[in-house]
């Protein structure tokens, strides 16, 4: 059981008594492949250096900010210049055609387990 006293949550002290006989019968080779073995899994299982969080890898990096201006008579001029009468816009970052999707979101989604789309406009 958990006490709240106003905003903290105190949880009751549970005091864990070690059998001295148990720690003497520990092989000290098994300890170090232990802790071996922990240390390998914090390797493996920590997030690499090359993901630094960062959206955009490729996209006007010699900029500051990325913000793209598109007014909406040009949206609705591109719209209405396509086939279907749809433009996608791309939210990934991943386009070679940014601002406009080219499908890169799809590869992008299958190695991360991400699920971003297109921002898609119909007439």
């Amino acid at each position: 059981f958990f006490l709240r006293t106003s905003e903290v949550v105190v949880a009751p002290i549970r005091t864990i008594s070690l059998d001295m006989d148990l720690l003497s019968d520990l092989d000290p080779i098994s300890i170090a492949i232990g802790v071996g073995i922990g240390a390998i899994l914090a390797l493996v299982l920590m997030p690499s250096k090359s993901s630094s969080g960062q959206v955009n890898l490729d996209v006007q990096k010699n900029e500051a900010k990325v913000a793209t201006i598109c007014p909406l008579r040009d949206i609705e001029d591109t719209v209405n210049k396509s086939d279907k009468g749809v433009v996608a816009y791309c939210r990934c970052w991943r386009s070679k055609t940014f601002p406009l999707c080219d499908g890169s979101h799809v590869k992008h989604n299958k190695a991360t387990g991400d699920n971003t789309g297109p921002l898609v406009i119909k007439k």
